[in-house]
């Protein structure tokens, strides 16, 4: 029996390349490894929230590389960086 590959295939897109170092994949993977899951409950500072989603943004003033997270909270939805919550 013979093992066709495709053609057509991209190894870039089936994992087998890791992800360099301040890309927004990494700084949104870093985050889940640390327990900042949609749906989860934090604390900004004294003010809770919940994590609705990740940032990916490539530019601005709010890079998904340096802030993958965005939180809801009473005063509103931002983009935190992991260093600025706590989980609750």
């Amino acid at each position: 029996m013979v093992a066709w590959t495709r053609k057509d295939s991209h190894p870039e897109k089936t994992g087998q390349n890791a992800e360099p170092s301040g890309t927004i994949a990494a700084a949104v993977n870093a985050a889940i490894n640390c327990g900042f899951v949609v749906g989860r409950e934090v604390l900004l500072g004294r003010i809770p929230g919940i994590v609705v989603g990740y940032n990916i943004a490539s530019f601005g003033q709010f890079p998904g590389s340096v802030y993958p997270l965005v939180v809801r909270t009473a005063l509103g939805v931002t983009k935190c960086a992991v260093d600025e919550l706590d989980l609750a």
